[in-house]
Formats: C-alpha cells, structure tokens, sequence
C-alpha cells in the first residue's frame, strides 16, 4: 500500500497499565508495515504518553486511534472520562516534576496536539490527540 493512500486503526484496550506497552507495540507494527518506519520512535513515545494518561487518569476501558491521510500521522487515545486534560506545564518546568510531564513531553515533541469531549451512543468521554507531520522535524509546520 502506498505510503499517500489514508489508513486508520482503532485497538480498545482494557484499564490496564499494561496496555500501554500493547499500545506501542502494536502502533510500531502498523507504523512499519506502511513504510512509515522514521515516524516510530517519536510516534510510539506519544502514543505512550496519551494511553498512559488514559489509563492512569481513569477507570474505564480506552482506546488507541491511529489515521494516515494527507502525509500526517494522527495519535489519539480516547477514555471514558469526559473532563478536560490538565494544561501541558512549560517543558522545562514539567521535567522538574514527578508526574504530569506526559502532555509537555506531547506538546514538546508532535507538530499540534488537542483533545475534544466525545459523545457516542449515550456514552461520554474524551479524545486527546496529537499529529506528527512526515517531513523531518526542521521542515514541519509550526504547532
């Protein structure tokens, strides 16, 4: 398959921390097997940042979305609850912190990021997301 034809991949996984190694494993095959093989690394780092807080931050099950379309790569993780993401903290300061670094590590290191309340079929939740532009860091757009 063409690495310009547009994918997506959903994989629901339970709340469980060992979901986020399910997660990057499974996100590093998908990545590989459509050639988009320099997008991995930073690509399974945010995947883990947004299913860990997924799975940390509540107790129902979540899930990984993964969509190609138009040269960017978009990582998101939905969960059951429906407040808002705590604000990314200045990178610097995040670094000096024991917890809450996942979303200044997102916002430090994919092309944007944001989430967005989701309602479907009676169940609410949220979506937090980010995207990864498949030219090399220098060249992509400004977040």
């Amino acid at each position: 398959m063409p690495e310009n034809d547009p994918w997506e991949y959903s994989l629901y996984i339970p709340n469980d921390p060992r979901a986020v190694t399910v997660s990057r494993r499974t996100l590093r095959l998908i990545l590989t097997v459509h050639g988009l093989i320099r997008l991995v690394d930073v690509a399974e780092l945010l995947a883990a940042e947004l299913v860990g807080n997924a799975v940390r931050h509540t107790k129902g099950p979540a899930a990984l979305r993964v969509r190609w379309a138009a040269g960017v790569l978009r990582i998101g993780a939905w969960d059951a609850d429906p407040s808002p993401p705590e604000p990314p903290q200045p990178f610097e300061r995040a670094l000096e912190r024991e917890g809450g670094r996942g979303l200044a590590m997102v916002r430090a290191c994919a092309d944007v990021w944001g989430w967005q309340p989701l309602s479907r079929e009676g169940n609410r939740g949220k979506y937090v997301w980010c995207e990864l532009g498949s030219a090399p860091r220098g060249e992509r757009r400004p977040a």
